[in-house]
């Protein structure tokens, strides 16, 4: 039977699967459901009916494939103009079929989270092994308080989107210098984890992500110093530290399932907490 207190006390995986808080209406592009957009803010999309189809039960880009990036770019600009569209980055995201598979366009990242499509992220999990050779201590970062998005919060030691063109291994190596100082030779030792997906409501819009967990095994002499002014300090605590962390809500939705996945990966919680935790966490793992 499963422990209903300890699930509960881990509140990211409620969060992570919370799902839309509200009605929204899938988005297609050449009969491809790509995302979904608010049935609020449908309204704002009636300006742009030359290139946005809004139908009863879905909406639809009809620009031609030459000129698609083009045309959803300028809706897109209009929207930030609008405020419905938030903390524009200038990064470009894939548009992908829901399966992860088909890419069907591209779109600027702030975008990604108004149209409600399938986003990519990876992160990484840095420890140092004790004298058994058994994670004992992890490095957490704290993120800037000038951060768009959950500012102040705890995080893993690396973490990031990944734009178009890469993979999230590559995404992770990039990451990996200009979050915390590591070399692309010291990223390679990284090993992928399992790959969760997020569906929820955020304040800028739908988060539908698939998030890829990695474990950065780092030498006690090995410390990170971020480049790019998006972290604020780093910490290196026990890993019994940073799972009370990741628990209370200490840290982002994400940096915690991150955690929480080493945690059931490497058997570091007590036996009882990975029975109860396990079967949660295996309904956001993505199958390949």
């Amino acid at each position: 039977m499963i422990d209903r207190t300890v699930t509960a006390r881990w509140s990211a995986l409620a969060a992570a699967a919370a799902g839309p808080d509200r009605p929204r209406r899938p988005w297609c592009i050449d009969g491809v459901v790509v995302g979904s957009v608010a049935e609020h803010d449908l309204p704002a999309l009636a300006p742009f009916d030359d290139v946005v189809q809004v139908a009863p039960d879905h909406v639809a880009l009809k620009a031609p494939a030459t000129r698609r990036d083009e045309a959803l770019a300028r809706v897109n600009t209009a929207l930030r103009e609008a405020g419905l569209i938030r903390a524009w980055r200038d990064e470009i995201y894939p548009i992908t079929s829901l399966d992860g598979g088909q890419v069907l366009g591209t779109l600027e990242r702030a975008a990604a989270r108004f149209w409600g499509t399938l986003t990519f992220g990876a992160h990484a999990n840095g420890f140092v092994a004790g004298a058994d050779g058994r994670p004992a201590s992890l490095w957490i970062a704290r993120r800037s308080r000038h951060k768009a998005t959950d500012p102040g919060l705890l995080d893993n030691l690396v973490g990031g989107g990944v734009p178009h063109g890469q993979t999230p291994s590559e995404a992770l190596v990039r990451e990996g210098w200009e979050e915390a100082g590591l070399s692309p030779s010291q990223m390679t030792r990284a090993r992928v984890g399992r790959r969760l997906v997020l569906s929820r409501t955020l304040p800028e819009g739908y988060q539908l992500e698939w998030l890829s967990s990695f474990d950065l095994p780092l030498a006690p002499h090995e410390r990170p110093v971020n480049q790019d002014g998006e972290v604020e300090d780093f910490q290196c605590v026990s890993v019994a530290q940073a799972a009370e962390w990741a628990a209370q809500g200490e840290m982002t939705v994400d940096a915690a399932l991150v955690t929480l996945d080493f945690l059931l990966r490497h058997r570091l919680l007590a036996p009882e907490d990975h029975a109860a935790l396990e079967p949660r966490m295996a309904t956001l793992s993505v199958l390949d």
